[in-house]
């Protein structure tokens, strides 16, 4: 079903952008998992490759980006839009809706329950962090997260809080891997230097669902490099709405460089585990 004509047109305000943000990830996420259960089990959709023969797109991932831009053109045709699989439409109205239409496509490849559809609007020509509102949404699971600039975070409408823990050796750590192979053998020895001084290290394959998941806690912390603006500007905004810390390596505001999401408590000594790790 459509979204309703809420927040059309130029001006909408932040609750209005958040919820046209979940009925968009909603509906987009819905059509790739009922593409994805068409297949027999144990049968992949056929795909292509990006940025690495390992990294995958499908017909799913850019049906979903269309039907979202579609959407959007229609209900809100002067904000720009940014999509991982190409979309590029410049705007008027000073927003920008950053699109993952599957965050996770290897484990969407290989049936896994793990990935997700984020959608975020952002301020055009800001940092990624200046988000007024944003949704992931994990198709499989029907777990909808969702937040908007100083309106607190939700899962399926229950106010959400990252965690309390303040001590890094009892954090279960989210981080992820780059598809690019002299990246993954730096990312391999920073992973054995951190792993001794925390509680465990979980690579899930989502960047948007692992911010999701330190906002509600099921994480104490999730960091990664060369993140991409539409992976993480709804995850983003929902861990801060949710009380989480987050920066890049350097302290400073998190980029497509680095990014660290972690309970408030244990944010500085992670930070600087995972720079000593990376020396």
């Amino acid at each position: 079903m459509p979204p309703a004509e809420h927040g059309a047109g130029h001006d909408a305000d932040p609750a209005s952008l958040r919820t046209l943000a979940e009925d968009l990830a909603r509906a987009a996420g819905t059509v790739a998992l009922a593409g994805r259960r068409s297949l027999p089990v144990g049968q992949p959709p056929e795909h292509d490759t990006k940025s690495s023969v390992t990294d995958p797109v499908t017909e799913f991932d850019r049906a979903a980006e269309a039907y979202v831009v579609g959407e959007l053109r229609r209900l809100r045709p002067d904000d720009a839009i940014v999509g991982e699989e190409g979309a590029a439409d410049s705007g008027t109205s000073g927003i920008e809706w950053h699109i993952d239409p599957i965050d996770g496509t290897a484990n969407f490849l290989y049936d896994l329950p793990a990935w997700s559809t984020s959608v975020a609007a952002v301020r055009s020509g800001g940092p990624i962090t200046d988000a007024i509102a944003g949704a992931v949404y994990v198709p499989v699971t029907d777990e909808m997260f969702s937040a908007h600039e100083a309106g607190g975070a939700t899962l399926n409408g229950i106010s959400i809080s990252a965690s309390a823990v303040d001590t890094i050796s009892m954090s279960l750590v989210g981080t992820g891997f780059s598809y690019i192979e002299e990246r993954r053998a730096a990312q391999v020895d920073r992973i054995s230097s951190l792993l001794p001084q925390v509680r465990d290290i979980r690579r899930f394959g989502s960047a948007a669902m692992d911010l999701a998941f330190v906002a509600c806690g099921r994480l104490d912390a999730y960091f990664e490099e060369h993140l991409n603006s539409w992976d993480m500007a709804a995850g983003l905004l929902i861990a801060v709405e949710a009380g989480a810390r987050v920066s890049g390596f350097d302290g400073g505001t998190p980029d497509e460089q680095s990014a660290i999401a972690a309970a408030p408590g244990i944010h500085e000594a992670l930070r600087s585990a995972i720079n000593v790790a990376s020396n």
